[in-house]
C-alpha cells in the first residue's frame, strides 16, 4: 500500500480511537461504580439504542472481513456463514430474549442458577463463558492483525503483532474505565459507521454491473476459475464425506450458538424490561439482516472485481478481500478515491474490531467476577475485593490471553475462527439454557453435566482437529497429532451437552425443585421479580 493509504488511514484509526477514549472517559466521570451500572450500564437504555449495540456487538470482524473472503474465495459455500448468522436470530427472538431478561441479572450463570445449588451451577457457566469469549476474541485480534498487515504491505511482522497488543490493551481501558455503558456507546457509533460504509460499497459494486446482479455472479464465476461450480454447493465443502458433515456441523453451530453467547445474553440485561429486550432482537434482527444480504454482495463483488486469485495472495484466508475491493472500487491504487475509500474501510473496519473486543471481554470479565470469583472466595478472607474491581482485573488477564491465541492464529479465517466459538456456545450454555427455561425436572447435577458436557468434548476435538495440526493450513502444519476428523466439533459435542444434562438429572439423587421452577416459570413469562 502506498504512503497515502497508510497516512489517511491512520489518521482514521486514531480519529475513532480519539473519540471513543474520549466517550469511555466522560462516561467514567459519570458513573457511580455499582454492580448494575458496570455490568448492565445502569438498564437506562432504550430498545432502539440497545438494538443499534446488539447490532453492534454481533457484526464482527468476522462477518466484515471474514465471510465476504469466505465468499470471494470459495462463492455458494461461503454464504453458508451469512445465513447461518442471520437464521440464528430467530432462535434468540423466540427462546431466548424475554425469558432470560426476566429471569438473570448480569450473565448467563444468574439464569441457571434460579432454581439450582448457586456454587457448582456458577462456576461451571462462568468458565464455558470465559472459554467461549476467548475463543471470539481471538478471530477479532486475527482480523486487526490481517488489516493493518495489508495497511503496511504486508512485510512486517511486528507491526503486525504489535497491532494485535494494541488492540488488547484499547479494550481492557475500554472495559476498566467505563464498564457497559461505554462499550454500548462504542457499539452504536460502531454499527452506525459499518451500516453506512457497508451500504456505500454495496451500491459501488451494483452500480459497477449496472444493477444487473446475473451479470455479477457470472463475472464472479468467470473469474473464479470454477465457473458454474463456484455458484453451486461444494467447492469447499463438496469434496468428500468429511467435508459434507462438516458443512452440516458448521451450519448447527452458527444457527444455534448465537443464543450462548455470553456477551449477546449480556445485552438483554442493559433495557428496563423483558418487553424492551424483545424489542431490542426485533431492531437488531432488521440491521443485521441488512448487513449480511450487503456482505453476500461484497463478497461475489471481490470474486468478480479483484478475483479470488489476488485476494489469496494478499491474505491467504480472504481475510483482506473488502478492503482491496474498497481500492478497487474507488478508482485503483493510485488514486485519490481508491486511497480514500480504502482507507475508509480499513478504519471501519478497525473499528469494527475495537467495539466488539470491548463487548466480549466485558461480560467475560463479568463471568469472571460475578461468576468465578464470587462462588470461589472465602466468606472469611481478610481481605475481599468488590466485584467491580476483580472485573478490571479480569478484563487484563482476558486480554493477555487474546493477544497471545491471537498472535498464534494469525494465519486463519476469522470467520471460521467465530465458527469454532459458536459451535462451542451451542454445545456448553445453549443445552443448559433451555434445559432451565423449559424443563421442570432439571436438576443441580443436570445443569454441571450438560455445561462441561458439551464443553470438554468441544474444546477437546477442536484440539484434536486438523485446525491444530495435520495440514498445511492448520496452527501447527509440522506435526499431525488430530485424531477428529472435521475441522468444526459441532455435529459431535452439541448433542452431547444435551444428553449429559439429561443422563445428569435422570441419575441426580436430588429431587428436582418443582417450587422454585413454577417460580421461575413466573417469572420468565411474566416478568415478576425481575431485576
Amino acid at each position: 500500500m502506498t504512503g497515502d493509504h497508510q497516512t489517511l488511514a491512520l489518521v482514521l484509526f486514531s480519529v475513532f480511537i480519539a473519540v471513543t477514549l474520549g466517550i469511555t472517559t466522560w462516561v467514567s466521570r459519570n458513573r457511580h461504580g455499582s454492580a448494575e451500572e458496570f455490568y448492565a450500564g445502569g438498564r437506562l437504555f432504550s430498545p432502539l439504542e440497545n438494538g443499534f449495540a446488539i447490532a453492534g456487538d454481533y457484526m464482527s470482524a468476522a462477518s466484515f472481513l471474514g465471510i465476504s473472503g469466505l465468499i470471494a474465495l470459495y462463492g455458494y459455500d461461503g454464504m453458508l456463514y451469512s445465513v447461518g448468522f442471520l437464521v440464528a436470530w430467530l432462535v434468540v427472538l423466540l427462546l431466548v430474549a424475554e425469558l432470560v431478561r426476566n429471569c438473570g441479572r448480569f450473565t448467563l450463570a444468574d439464569v441457571v442458577a434460579a432454581r439450582m445449588a448457586e456454587r457448582p451451577v456458577r462456576i461451571a457457566a462462568g468458565t464455558s463463558s470465559v472459554a467461549v469469549s476467548v475463543l471470539y476474541l481471538v478471530a477479532q485480534m486475527v482480523g486487526a492483525g490481517s488489516l493493518v498487515a495489508l495497511l503496511l504491505g504486508g512485510t512486517s511482522e511486528a507491526a503486525r503483532s504489535w497491532t494485535v497488543i494494541g488492540v488488547g490493551a484499547l479494550m481492557v481501558i475500554y472495559v476498566s474505565l467505563g464498564g457497559m455503558r461505554a462499550t454500548t456507546w462504542i457499539q452504536i457509533v460502531k454499527a452506525v459507521l459499518l451500516m453506512a460504509g457497508t451500504i456505500a460499497l454495496t451500491v459501488l459494486v451494483l452500480l459497477r454491473f449496472h444493477g444487473d446482479v446475473n451479470s455479477l455472479l457470472s463475472t464472479a464465476a468467470e473469474r473464479s476459475g470454477h465457473g458454474r461450480d463456484f455458484l453451486a454447493p461444494g467447492l469447499r465443502y463438496g469434496g468428500d464425506w468429511t467435508s459434507r458433515l462438516d458443512f452440516i456441523s458448521l451450519g448447527i453451530a452458527l444457527v444455534l450458538g448465537t443464543a450462548g453467547l455470553p456477551h449477546i445474553l449480556s445485552r438483554f440485561y442493559t433495557v428496563p424490561t423483558a418487553r424492551a429486550a424483545r424489542r431490542s432482537v426485533v431492531w437488531s434482527i432488521g440491521l443485521i439482516g441488512s448487513f449480511y444480504l450487503m456482505t453476500i454482495v461484497l463478497g461475489f463483488g471481490a470474486a468478480a472485481l479483484i478475483g479470488p486469485a489476488e485476494v489469496r495472495a494478499s491474505n491467504a484466508s480472504g481475510n483482506t478481500a473488502i478492503p482491496l475491493l474498497a481500492l478497487d472500487l474507488g478508482g485503483g491504487a493510485g488514486s485519490t478515491g481508491g486511497t480514500v475509500l480504502f482507507a475508509v474501510v480499513a478504519a471501519i473496519a478497525f473499528a469494527t474490531i475495537l467495539a466488539v473486543v470491548a463487548g466480549i471481554t466485558l461480560a467475560s470479565s463479568a463471568s469472571v467476577a460475578h461468576d468465578l470469583y464470587s462462588s470461589l472466595r472465602r466468606r472469611h478472607a481478610k481481605r475481599q475485593y468488590s466485584e467491580v474491581t476483580v472485573a478490571r482485573l479480569a478484563a487484563a488477564g482476558i486480554g493477555a490471553a487474546a493477544i497471545g491465541l491471537g498472535l498464534l492464529a494469525r494465519d486463519l479465517n476469522v470467520a471460521f475462527l467465530v465458527g469454532l466459538a459458536f459451535a462451542v456456545a451451542a454445545s456448553a450454555n445453549l443445552p443448559v439454557l433451555l434445559y432451565s427455561l423449559f424443563w421442570r425436572k432439571f436438576t443441580t447435577r443436570g445443569a454441571v453435566w450438560s455445561v462441561y458436557g458439551g464443553l470438554v468434548p468441544a474444546v477437546l476435538l477442536v484440539l484434536l482437529s486438523p485446525v491444530v495440526s495435520g495440514g498445511p493450513e492448520s496452527l501447527f502444519p509440522g506435526v499431525d497429532f488430530h485424531l477428529f476428523p472435521l475441522q468444526n466439533p459441532g455435529v459431535v459435542s452439541i448433542p452431547l451437552g444435551f444428553l449429559a444434562g439429561w443422563i445428569g438429572t435422570v441419575t441426580s439423587a436430588e429431587p428436582p425443585d418443582e417450587a422454585r421452577h413454577a417460580e421461575t416459570e413466573v417469572r420468565a413469562l411474566t416478568g415478576a421479580g425481575a431485576a
